[in-house]
Formats: structure tokens, C-alpha cells, sequence
């Protein structure tokens, strides 16, 4: 089947209000900026987004943000967002805060048919015994704090109960893909993409370099098309366009001198 898509506006034109979107990325590696700002176009508001992040240096999810058109987070780190700060403590956004581990499994369990999971990660925590603040009343106060989760002792070990995640929409990015949707995905760009794209009941790919089938190694696929219905190439200039969000490259070493 033939799953490429002409543009990325017509692959995200029915993502409508009060959708939820599994996005993968991590900070600003192997974010879906296409597909993101094809969403933004569309006028779409009151999203559910699951990510690790919501975007860095205004791109990415940062731009949905900024807009105004997210409602909820589900993710595991805020980071130097400060727009995403903001809109949390002024209660203009509702955030559930997990641990980066316990999110990816349920990414991957909700891909999976996997309801639910126990985990030991968050236990004898907020995580576990509920008050995590969802939402801020924007006067300092908590406005919904999150509930209680099932715990169980396994072998003389306590386990919490974590939900398994779904999404009308994954959005993702790969570094190859075919027409067929199997994916391959180029070093830490390979974080959350795979697992938000088993998430999602529709996941829509944008690829930097579009291949027929068969062209893909299948001992090299990172993701089977089993997971993705829609394909999106993008043009040259898009696939080229990355950024780095903190640059830690220290200056040289003067010739003779010992670094430290």
C-alpha cells in the first residue's frame, strides 16, 4: 500500500479541536517541524499533547504553544521552556509529569494492545500517592492535583499501576522511510519517535529521504509500516533544516598546552 501523502497540510487536515497528539522528539532532535506547523496552520486548539518536551527556542511544539492552541501536556520535562512555565503556573494549561522512563513504556504499551503495566518507578512518591499539581489556579494555590495509583507488592517489591497512552495522532520524524511506511530513524533521533509512533491510531511520518520498497534492509527497519498510514517527503531544504539547542562545543586547545 501506498501510504505517501502529497503535503503535509492535506496529511494533518482532519487533526480538528480537542485532538490528541502523541509527538515524537527529544528537545529538538528529530522533532516533526513539518507536520507540527502544518497542524498550527490548520487553526486546530484544545490539543492533548503527549511528549517528552514541548518544544525549545520557539520551534516544535513551542509554536502550538505559543499560539495558545495546546490544552494539555503529558510529559516528562519543562526544561528552559519558560512560555511552557508560564502557561503551567498561571493554570492556562494542565501538565501531567512522569518519569521519562514510565512515559515511554506507555508510548510503547498503548502501541503494544497492552492496557496497563506495573512499574517500580514513582513509588513511596507523588507519582505514586497522588497531589502532583495538574493544574495551577495561577494565584501560587493548586487548582487539580492528580489522584492516588494502584500499588502492589510483587516478590516483596511495591509497584504502581501506570495506564498505557493512545492518541488520535502520532506525528513523527525519520531519517529514511519507503512507501510503505517502514521507517529508519538516524541516531538520538531514534528517542521517542518509534514509541510515539506505535501510539498513535493514526501516525503520519515526515521522512528527509522518501525510498522505494525493498530499498530498506528489513534487519535496518526501526519501525514496521504496521504502525504508520501516512507518508510525508519532505523537499530538501526541510530535511536540512535542524537546530541545536545549546551548543557545548569547547574552543580549541592552543597548540603545546594541556586542556582540562
Amino acid at each position: 500500500m501506498d501510504k505517501v501523502v502529497a503535503t503535509a497540510a492535506a496529511a494533518v487536515a482532519d487533526v480538528r479541536q480537542g485532538a490528541s497528539l502523541a509527538v515524537g522528539g527529544f528537545g529538538l532532535s528529530g522533532v516533526p517541524s513539518v507536520l507540527i506547523q502544518a497542524v498550527h496552520e490548520t487553526g486546530a486548539g484544545g490539543l492533548g499533547v503527549v511528549s517528552n518536551n514541548c518544544g525549545a527556542l520557539d520551534r516544535g511544539l513551542a509554536t502550538l504553544l505559543a499560539a495558545g492552541r495546546i490544552a494539555r501536556v503529558t510529559g516528562s520535562y519543562i526544561g528552559a521552556n519558560k512560555e511552557f512555565a508560564r502557561q503551567y503556573l498561571a493554570g492556562e494549561l494542565e501538565v501531567e509529569l512522569i518519569p521519562q522512563g514510565t512515559l515511554a513504556e506507555r508510548l510503547r504499551a498503548g502501541g503494544a494492545g497492552i492496557p496497563a503495566f506495573y512499574t517500580p518507578a514513582g513509588v513511596g512518591t507523588q507519582v505514586a500517592d497522588g497531589g502532583l499539581p495538574l493544574r495551577y489556579d495561577g494565584k501560587g494555590g493548586i487548582a487539580t492535583a492528580s489522584a492516588p495509583k494502584e500499588v502492589r507488592e510483587f516478590d516483596g517489591r511495591a509497584y504502581v499501576l501506570e495506564r498505557a497512552i493512545r492518541t488520535d495522532f502520532a506525528l513523527v520524524r525519520a531519517a529514511r522511510g519507503d512507501r510503505h511506511g517502514n521507517l529508519v530513524f538516524a541516531r538520538s533521533a531514534r528517542n521517542f519517535n518509534p514509541l510515539a509512533a506505535m501510539a498513535g491510531r493514526i501516525t503520519i511520518a515526515e521522512v528527509e529521504e522518501l525510498v522505494e520498497p525493498g530499498e530498506i534492509d528489513p534487519d535496518q527497519v526501526h519501525l514496521p509500516g504496521l504502525f504508520v498510514q501516512r507518508i510525508v517527503a519532505l523537499t530538501p531544504e526541510q530535511a536540512v533544516d535542524k537546530h541545536i539547542e545549546r551548543r557545548t562545543v569547547s574552543a580549541p586547545t592552543a597548540q603545546g598546552t594541556v586542556g582540562h
